[in-house]
């Protein structure tokens, strides 16, 4: 008889093992967007990073990523989904850090956390017919490791929250202690952002601030970058 309290231990491993931010997806290197408000100097300190955060949070991760991870979750098909996420990433260097940072994961997951349903994902993406997103790659290992889909997402919104601000700390730039104090406020936000996830359906799909979208478009115009999107 299995022992239960082995097994969720051994899972909560391996789900903190795939959100640890040393996990080698490429995060460091993207802000999603939030340079672009440094640039144009409406992001400068803790406040208006927190403010930007709080935002991307409630907005493009719920409607986007997390609402992709729980349709996924109850059953929807990957390659569909891949598609709504590849029409639904309009800036292009968002795409391009989904399916990169996505690339990275399926690689890890196949090597660390193998199951059929993630070589069947990795094989659509090799053959072309998905594009390999790094929300829909998290979802699948998530689910193949039994990870309840609540913690999925929190576990998820959670993470890409950490690499933004680790990030954030390095480009305002921001001292360690406001990066935790960031961080605390940002559990909020993500606990707020997995409740509403759970009550979204289909029409709402990427469903996103057209100002987030458009400071995203203009990264790639920005004359000087530390950041790839």
């Amino acid at each position: 008889m299995p022992n239960t309290a082995t097994s969720a231990t051994s899972r909560q491993l391996a789900l903190q093992q795939l959100c640890d931010s040393a996990l080698p997806t490429g995060a460091f290197a993207h802000s999603l967007g939030f340079e672009s408000y440094i640039d144009r100097g409406l992001v400068h300190d803790e406040e208006t990073f927190g403010v930007w955060l709080a935002a991307f949070i409630a907005q493009q991760l719920t409607y986007s990523d997390a609402l992709a991870i729980r349709l996924l979750y109850e059953g929807a098909p990957v390659a569909e989904l891949d598609a709504l996420l590849t029409a639904q990433l309009l800036p292009r260097q968002l795409r391009e850090a989904s399916t990169k940072m996505g690339a990275r994961l399926l690689e890890i997951g196949t090597e660390i956390f193998p199951s059929a349903d993630l070589a069947d994902y990795r094989s659509l993406v090799g053959s072309g017919r998905a594009a390999g997103h790094q929300p829909l790659a998290f979802a699948v290992v998530a689910r193949s490791l039994a990870v309840p889909l609540p913690e999925a997402l929190a576990a998820y919104l959670f993470a890409t929250a950490t690499s933004l601000t680790q990030n954030a700390v390095r480009a305002i730039p921001l001292g360690q202690n406001a990066g935790q104090r960031l961080l605390r406020a940002a559990a909020r936000d993500v606990a707020a952002a997995t409740l509403r996830a759970g009550g979204l359906d289909w029409s709402d799909f990427g469903a996103i601030s057209p100002g987030l979208e458009i400071s995203q478009m203009r990264h790639e115009r920005q004359r000087a970058r530390m950041f790839m999107s």
